[in-house]
């Protein structure tokens, strides 16, 4: 038997591929996006993908269950109260699945979602693993906030918290310690708030240090799961729906997308003033030169997470990246969370007429008070510490929807903890309120003041 783990590092998203070596026969946990690797993985074993599984309608990521499906007939598997919209066999509490001498058995555990389920792997009738989706991280458990509707008591934040609290203590810790425990995140996700940088623990490892696995009260145990989650990008929702009805082609809808690469002015024309462009580039070639309505969006860590947060699913954006190779990466990127149907083109460009004004540090340090300070850090990070003693707070997730709350009297100076977020948040604003009010990027030099 093998168990291979892959990463998306830029989602923080672990998916499985189990191999039966006698078998010659393939089962897959929560596939992300592109399913090239996981054919690959089969092809390089001589072995055929027989089944895939999902632990849920996942909220961060798009799944290419339904796409490994029709390239390979594989049965897909999922809990019945996900009501899956594409073929599937119900894989609920009890049913399992059998190839060599594997068992794959299912356990529903409602918490993060309703509709969650964990796999206990066997093999010769010993547990050897478990892949706990987004129910159990090394080091913490899942956020159970976001999948919460009005008037639905079965997806309020405070009814899944419960369920939370009972499938581990149920479900979960009465697993054996030396089980192998393999979840679907790790550290940098935000389906999670303090995730350990390991990829992989034991529940015996998990027993004596996870948190939420400690004794204490369901109410107690509520209250802090619930406190000091990170904010829900837009696009979260959207992609538990799309999951629930199975993605399109990943090759086919990044084939659709028309590239053009711009030189001149007059190819610029064509573009709608009222879509917004996420401009991939370095922000020092964004400032030198970038197309109206603009927001830096840099090729990093958490680009999908920050263009599924300014941008809501049903908002259309050009793409913009400093060559054609960069350019088609970033479109892939752009597919893990479901957004490559809203590129209306993808372009290629060295430059644009507007330019942006660079801080100087010196004279910023020197005359604070000539200047409206902006926080673009998520509350918890404020709260642990301020950079400044006179600033306004605005988290960046927040910020298209508060800019009217920036007084337009003073340049304003835009900072977050290390300059990524300060590069989206201060194209942002100057395209929300124009050139009228300096708007000046701190960058890296936020460094400077800690």
């Amino acid at each position: 038997m093998q168990i291979k783990q892959f990463e998306d590092k830029n989602l923080a998203q672990y998916s499985y591929a189990i191999l039966s070596d006698c078998e010659k026969q393939v089962v897959l946990i929560d596939p992300s996006r592109n399913p090239q690797q996981y054919l690959d993985f089969a092809d390089d074993n001589q072995a055929q993908i027989i089944g895939i599984i999902e632990t849920h309608p996942h909220a961060d990521f798009v799944s290419s269950h339904l796409e490994l499906h029709n390239i390979t007939g594989a049965t897909i598997y999922t809990s019945k109260l996900v009501n899956a919209l594409y073929p599937h066999q119900s894989f609920d509490e009890g049913k399992y699945i059998e190839f060599g001498k594997i068992k794959l058995t299912a356990i529903n555990t409602p918490g993060h979602s309703p509709d969650s389920i964990c796999i206990l792997l066997e093999q010769d009738k010993k547990q050897k693993a478990v892949f706990t989706g987004d129910t159990l991280f090394i080091g913490d458990c899942g956020r159970p906030d976001l999948r919460e509707e009005k008037e639905d008591i079965k997806t309020s934040r405070i009814e899944l918290a419960k369920q939370m609290y009972h499938s581990l203590r149920h479900k979960l810790l009465v697993l054996q310690d030396d089980t192998i425990l393999y979840p679907a995140h790790g550290a940098g996700t935000l389906c999670g708030k303090s995730l350990s940088d390991a990829s992989s623990s034991t529940i015996g490892e998990e027993r004596k240090t996870n948190w939420s696995l400690q004794a204490q009260s369901e109410d107690g145990f509520v209250q802090e799961l619930l406190s000091g989650q990170p904010f829900v990008p837009a696009y979260f929702l959207y992609d538990v729906e799309l999951n629930r009805k199975g993605a399109p082609s990943f090759k086919e809808t990044i084939a659709a997308i028309k590239i053009n690469t711009f030189s001149e002015d007059n190819d610029m024309r064509h573009l709608k003033k009222e879509h917004w462009i996420i401009d991939t580039r370095d922000e020092q070639d964004f400032k030198n030169g970038h197309l109206p309505t603009s927001i830096n969006l840099m090729e990093g860590a958490k680009f999908e997470t920050w263009l599924g947060t300014l941008i809501q699913p049903t908002e259309l954006f050009y793409l913009v990246a400093s060559d054609e190779r960069v350019l088609k990466r970033m479109i892939e990127r752009t597919a893990a969370i479901g957004y490559e149907v809203n590129i209306l083109e993808a372009i290629v460009l060295k430059t644009g007429a507007i330019k942006e004004a660079l801080i100087d540090v010196g004279k910023f340090k020197a005359h604070l008070e000539n200047y409206t300070i902006l926080d673009v850090r998520d509350r918890e990070e404020v709260k642990e510490k301020k950079i400044f003693s006179q600033t306004i707070s605005i988290p960046l997730s927040e910020l298209k929807e508060r800019s009217n709350e920036i007084p337009k009297d003073k340049p304003v100076v835009v900072h977050c903890a290390g300059g990524y977020r300060s590069a989206a948040a201060s194209s942002l604003l100057q395209s929300l309120i124009g050139h009228t009010v300096k708007v000046l990027d701190l960058g890296k030099a936020v460094n400077e003041f800690n």
